[in-house]
């Protein structure tokens, strides 16, 4: 599937910067699909870049012209980082005679992508594609948790059809499902409503209000060290900071605070895939969104390139444990703390359970959930993942 017919090749005036080689340009750090040097090599690259100006699935039902290579030219601009980050840069996948056809392509490809090792770097597009992007895991027949970083839940209504405002709904239907957990980061209460934040509830999702995720964005990392994909929606950031996105607000993140969401992804080493989508670069004022957008994939990039590996396993020495008597559940609560990296774990009671459930053995943390079990008061991050086992 990973082949040039399926791809646009980058044009100028992102190619430019490409073909000039600054030194330390992330232009040098990346191997581009051009007609001048012929589509990547892809094995043993780290992160791969693909950009899908497909917004059918929109129901703004607008047509974004050069919205990819508004971002790239801004990304090759960047300075590139110490590490070796071995980029590729796919070019822009050329969208089906239907959506539907989109999707099935970009599916077909985050999966090839992910049996490699390589992780895919969607730039999007209508925020539907994340359909497509989770679909790309059905490869491996396991659960998958997704994170999106959204103002919106876009649940929609069963009777709707596959657009960015109902694409969730659409993943939860699917059978086989493979969704273990679906977390959102920054909802705004008066883009959702009462309803929507109790059917969340029911189905033991989780979602954090922006306010909230402002107060302490740190909290956020756990929620996001627990994701397999992150997808992100631009209207998820407040306007003045990304005026060029399909539904802005005047209320959301900072730019600086969706950079740290993008270290936090990066750190990962869970995280497979990232979708960044609802780019209009129609309404960027002097390209500043594609400009932030580009920084966000280097914070990413940089996050990725300094994976720890210190996703915890039993009587591993690596991690200091802590074990907490519970009155609430009636036997100790037993944490982990990496010694490097300072990150937390909570070990979780999914012994003779099905098998799909051995990858949540441990539930990402913060030492607040620690202290809290110290006072004796239920962490809520292990009372939500108790109720879905």
């Amino acid at each position: 599937m990973l082949s040039a017919e399926f791809f646009k090749p980058v044009n100028n005036p992102a190619l430019d910067l490409v073909l000039s080689g600054v030194a330390d340009s992330m232009a040098s750090a990346t191997s581009v699909y051009s007609l001048s040097n012929g589509f990547p090599e892809i094995e043993n690259s780290k992160v791969a870049i693909i950009g899908v100006p497909d917004y059918r699935g929109s129901v703004y039902n607008r047509e974004f012209k050069r919205g990819t290579e508004a971002i790239r030219e801004k990304f090759y601009r960047l300075k590139k980082h110490d590490s070796d980050s071995r980029i590729i840069d796919l070019g822009d996948l050329i969208p089906g005679n239907s959506p539907e056809d989109t999707h099935y392509a970009l599916s077909e490809i985050t999966g090839t992508l992910l049996k490699k090792s390589i992780i895919p770097v969607i730039l999007g597009g209508s925020h539907d594609l994340t359909v497509a992007q989770f679909n790309g895991y059905h490869v491996f027949e396991q659960l998958v948790n997704i994170v999106s970083i959204d103002s919106r839940f876009d649940l929609g209504m069963p009777e709707e059809p596959s657009n960015s405002a109902s694409w969730l709904g659409k993943i939860v239907m699917q059978q086989p499902n493979y969704l273990f957990n679906f977390s959102n980061i920054g909802y705004q209460t008066y883009f959702v409503g009462a309803h929507a934040v109790d059917l969340m509830n029911k189905l033991y999702f989780d979602a954090y209000r922006v306010g909230q995720v402002r107060s302490d964005i740190t909290e956020m990392e756990p929620v996001i060290r627990a994701a397999d994909i992150l997808t992100f929606d631009l209207s998820a950031i407040r306007q003045s900071d990304a005026p060029g996105n399909t539904n802005p607000s005047p209320n959301g993140f900072t730019g600086e605070e969706a950079c740290q969401a993008m270290i936090y992804a990066g750190l990962n080493d869970r995280l497979t895939s990232l979708g960044i989508y609802e780019y209009d670069v129609s309404a960027d004022h002097n390209d500043q969104t594609a400009h932030l957008i580009a920084q966000m994939i280097w914070y990413f990039i940089q996050g990725v390139n300094e994976r720890k590996n210190d996703f915890p396993s039993v009587h591993n020495a690596s991690f200091i444990t802590y074990r907490v008597t519970s009155d609430l559940i009636g036997k100790d609560l037993v944490f982990l703390k990496h010694k490097i990296s300072g990150r937390w774990w909570m070990e979780m009671p999914v012994t003779g359970k099905s098998n799909r459930l051995n990858r949540y053995n441990f539930l990402p943390c913060s030492q607040r959930d620690y202290q809290q079990a110290c006072i004796n008061e239920m962490p809520d991050r292990f009372w939500q993942a108790l109720q879905k086992l």
